[in-house]
This record gives C-alpha cells, sequence and structure tokens, in this order.
C-alpha cells in the first residue's frame, strides 16, 4: 500500500520538472522564441551582406571589362576630366 502512495507523488514530481524545463532554460519556449528572433536577424543581415556582395562584383566586373566604369569612377570620385574639358560641380541640398 505504501507503494501506492509513492507512485503518483513520484509521476507528479516527473510532470513538475518536465513543465519546468519546458518554460525555462535551454530549450525552453521563451528560449526558442529568442533564437529564433536572433536568426530571423541573422539572415536579414545574410542577404543584406549578399546583395552587396553582388554590387561589388559586378563592379568587380564592369572594371575588369571595360575602361569606361574607370574613366566615370576617375571622374566622380577624384574630379579628374580630360583635355580640353571643363569640370562643373553642381551642389545638391
Amino acid at each position: 500500500m505504501r507503494l501506492q502512495a509513492i507512485i503518483p507523488v513520484i509521476l507528479l514530481a516527473l510532470l513538475a520538472l518536465l513543465l519546468l524545463q519546458l518554460w525555462s532554460g535551454r530549450g525552453s519556449l521563451p528560449d526558442n522564441a529568442r533564437q529564433r528572433q536572433v536568426l530571423a536577424a541573422q539572415q536579414a543581415a545574410n542577404q543584406r551582406a549578399q546583395l552587396d556582395n553582388e554590387r561589388l562584383a559586378s563592379e568587380v566586373r564592369d572594371l575588369q571589362n571595360g575602361l569606361e566604369m574607370v574613366e566615370e569612377r576617375a571622374r566622380s570620385e577624384l574630379g579628374m576630366v580630360k583635355p580640353n574639358e571643363i569640370l562643373v560641380q553642381v551642389l545638391k541640398h
């Protein structure tokens, strides 16, 4: 008879431990939600980096394939001009 009284107590204790693990600690529901947020933020950062990489790769291809891009960058970034040209800068506010 004494064993019959102990078994429900043990089962209730195990159930309480399982519920405690479900709501706190590693792998819990709040931890899972937090990890999903971290994952979403990392995926967004990866997507932005991928777009930057594609843009830079396109720029590298353009620089390797033609002098037009080199000339355009020299004009825009360095303010270089061809002989007999006049440089006019327009400031935007």
